[in-house]
C-alpha cells in the first residue's frame, strides 16, 4: 500500500494504532471497579466525578477503603518500581469525602414494574439491591438482623469499620427507594415469593453460623463462639471479659475475636492454631496487627482438653504434604475463657425445599456465569455460594447478579463482554515515572488501641490522596502525556482535545514507530500494514 502521497524512501510496512489494555488492578478487583479511571479523576482534581465513577461498580467506597484486603494492590505494576499505589487509601478518601459533602446517587430511571426480593442485607445483598434499583426495578431486602449490614455490622469490629460510616453508605441505598425490612426471618422462600408477587429472588444470607468442635471436659459456660461473640460486642450485649482468653482458630475472625477480647477487658489473649503462619487463612496484616496489640499466637497446636482454668494443647508437626499431625507432646495454657473461631457456615435450611435448588453442605450451587440456581428466577451469591468469603467478593457477586437478574427479567441472556489483554509490567517504560515513595496512613499506637474501639487506621489527606493517584502508571491506557505528539517526526499525531486523546493521520505516518517506542504505558501498538 502506498502512503497516499509521493515521498522518497520505503513503503510503510507497519502502522501505529491506539489500544486499551486491561490494568492488573482492574483485573484483580473482585468488585469489578474501574480503578485506573477513578484514580485518573482524583489526580485531575475531580473528586466527585471519581466517586461517581467508582460507585458505578461499588456503592461502598468508604467501607471498602477500610475492610477490603486490596488484592488490586497485590498485582499493581507499581510494585516493580517501588511500592503499590495505595488504592484502598484513595478509595477510602473518596468515600469519606462523599459522606462529608453529602453526595447522593442519581435517581433511578423509569420503573420497569418488576419486583425483586433480596434475602440478606449484607454486602452482597445490598450491592445487588443497589444495582437492581439503578436498573429501574422495585427491590425489597429482607433480613433477620435488627439493623442492615450483615457481617459488616455484626462481624467486623468498630475499630476497623465505624458504624456511622456503615450507616451512611447503607442510607444512600435506601434513599434510592430500596425497602429494607429488618427483623424478617425468611423460612419459606416459595411462599415469600408468591405472596409478595416477586418476579425474581437473590439469596445472600451470609455465613452467620459458627462451626463447632467437641473438646473433652468442655465447660459450656466458659466457651463462646466467635461469631456470636463479635455480634454481641457490636450490639453492646457482650459482657466484659476478665482473666485469660484463648481463641481457637487461624482465620480473620479469630484475629478479630482476639483483638476484641483485649478491648473488652481480657488480661491476656492467646490464639491457638494447628498450622503454621504461612498456612493460616488470616491475612498477614491481620495477624501482625493482633501481635502488635500484645496477642500471642501459638502455631502448630491443637486443643486436646479443657481444665478448670486451663487448656491442654498437643504440639503438631507437618508431614511431607504440609498437613499437621499430633506428636504426643502436650502443653498447658492458662485460660479462663475459650472462643471458638473455626469457620462459619450459611443457614440454607429454607432453600432445601425449593424445587431445583441444590445445596451441598452449606453452599448453594449456582451457574458461575449467571449465579442462578437450578430454580428459574432464583439467584444466589456472596458467602452462600462456593467462593472466597470477603466483603469485596460479595459486593462483586451482587453487581453480577443484578445484571443477570435484569437480563432474565427482560427475557434476554446476559453475557460478559470480552476483556482486553492484560497490561503487564514488561510492556511499560518505567523510566518515565521515576521513584516516588508511597504515602502511608497513620495508625493508633498499639497501647491506645486496646482500651477502646476507636478506629485504628486514619485516612489520607486530600494532598496525600492526590499524590497516590498520581503514582498510578496508567498501565495499558493513554493518559495524554503528549509523548507521541512530540516524538512524531511527520506531525502525524493529531491531538483531539482534553479527555479525547489522539488519532493518527495515516496520510503523513511513515510507520517509523517513534510514537510506539516512547509511549510509557503501551497505549500504542505497531500492526502490519494491510
Amino acid at each position: 500500500m502506498g502512503l497516499g502521497r509521493l515521498r522518497a524512501g520505503p513503503v510503510r510496512s507497519q502502522r501505529p494504532v491506539y489500544v486499551d489494555l486491561l490494568p492488573p488492578c482492574n483485573a484483580g478487583c473482585p468488585a469489578g471497579e474501574n480503578i485506573q479511571a477513578w484514580l485518573a479523576l482524583v489526580k485531575a482534581g475531580r473528586a466527585e466525578e471519581a466517586w461517581r465513577q467508582l460507585t458505578d461498580d461499588n456503592p461502598f467506597p468508604a467501607i471498602h477503603g477500610r475492610v477490603c484486603y486490596h488484592p488490586c494492590e497485590s498485582v499493581c505494576n507499581r510494585r516493580e518500581l517501588d511500592e503499590a499505589v495505595s488504592i484502598h487509601g484513595v478509595e477510602r478518601h473518596l468515600g469519606d469525602l462523599a459522606i462529608e459533602h453529602g453526595w447522593t446517587f442519581a435517581p433511578p430511571p423509569a420503573r420497569t414494574g418488576k419486583r425483586v426480593l433480596v434475602v440478606g442485607s449484607g454486602p452482597s445483598g445490598l450491592s445487588a439491591a443497589y444495582h437492581l434499583a439503578r436498573l429501574g426495578h422495585d427491590v425489597t431486602v429482607r433480613d433477620s438482623g435488627e439493623l442492615p449490614g450483615g457481617m459488616m455490622r455484626y462481624g467486623i469490629p468498630a475499630y476497623r469499620l465505624p458504624r456511622d460510616v456503615l450507616d451512611a453508605e447503607v442510607r444512600r441505598i435506601a434513599d434510592l427507594g430500596v425497602r429494607l425490612e429488618q427483623g424478617h426471618v425468611v423460612e419459606d422462600l416459595e411462599a415469600e415469593r408468591r405472596t409478595g408477587r416477586f418476579d425474581a429472588v437473590f439469596v445472600a444470607v451470609g455465613a452467620h453460623l459458627s462451626k463447632r468442635v467437641d473438646i473433652p471436659h468442655q465447660d459450656a459456660s466458659r466457651v463462646l463462639d466467635a461469631v456470636g461473640f463479635l455480634r454481641g460486642a457490636s450490639s453492646g450485649q457482650q459482657e466484659p471479659l476478665h482473666g485469660r482468653v484463648a481463641v481457637y482458630g487461624g482465620g480473620n475472625t479469630a484475629m478479630d475475636a482476639a483483638r476484641v477480647a483485649r478491648r473488652l477487658g481480657a488480661d491476656d489473649t492467646v490464639i491457638v492454631y494447628r498450622r503454621t503462619r504461612d498456612q493460616m487463612p488470616a491475612h498477614e496484616e491481620e495477624a501482625a496487627d493482633a501481635e502488635a496489640e500484645g496477642i500471642r499466637i501459638n502455631w502448630l497446636r491443637t486443643i486436646s482438653s479443657m481444665g478448670d482454668d486451663d487448656l491442654t494443647v498437643e504440639v503438631q508437626e507437618l508431614d511431607e504434604q504440609g498437613r499437621p499431625h499430633g506428636t504426643g507432646r502436650f502443653e498447658t495454657l492458662a485460660a479462663d475463657t475459650l472462643i471458638l473461631a473455626l469457620g462459619q457456615e450459611s443457614d440454607t435450611g429454607f432453600l432445601r425445599t425449593v424445587p431445583g435448588v441444590e445445596v451441598v453442605d452449606d453452599t448453594v450451587q449456582v451457574s458461575p456465569a449467571t449465579l442462578m440456581t437450578g430454580a428459574p428466577g432464583v439467584f444466589a451469591g456472596g458467602d452462600v455460594v462456593p467462593s472466597e468469603r470477603t466483603v469485596t467478593v460479595g459486593v462483586g457477586h451482587g453487581k453480577r447478579a443484578a445484571r443477570t437478574v435484569d437480563a432474565w427479567l427482560r427475557g434476554a441472556e446476559w453475557t460478559a463482554g470480552d476483556k482486553h489483554p492484560l497490561a503487564g509490567f514488561d510492556l511499560l517504560s518505567p523510566w518515565f515515572f521515576g521513584d516516588h515513595d508511597r504515602r502511608r496512613q497513620t495508625e493508633l499506637d498499639p497501647a491506645a488501641r486496646v482500651v477502646a474501639f476507636d478506629e485504628v487506621v486514619s485516612g489520607l489527606t486530600p494532598d496525600e490522596a492526590a499524590f497516590e493517584a498520581g503514582r498510578c502508571l496508567s498501565c495499558g491506557n493513554c493518559f495524554e502525556c503528549d509523548g507521541c505528539l512530540g516524538a512524531c517526526p511527520e506531525d502525524a499525531v493529531v491531538k483531539l482535545g482534553e479527555g479525547l486523546r489522539y488519532e493518527f493521520d495515516y496520510e503523513r505516518c511513515t510507520g517509523c514507530s517513534a510514537c510506539f517506542r516512547q509511549c510509557p504505558v503501551h497505549a500504542i501498538e505497531m500492526v502490519p500494514e494491510q
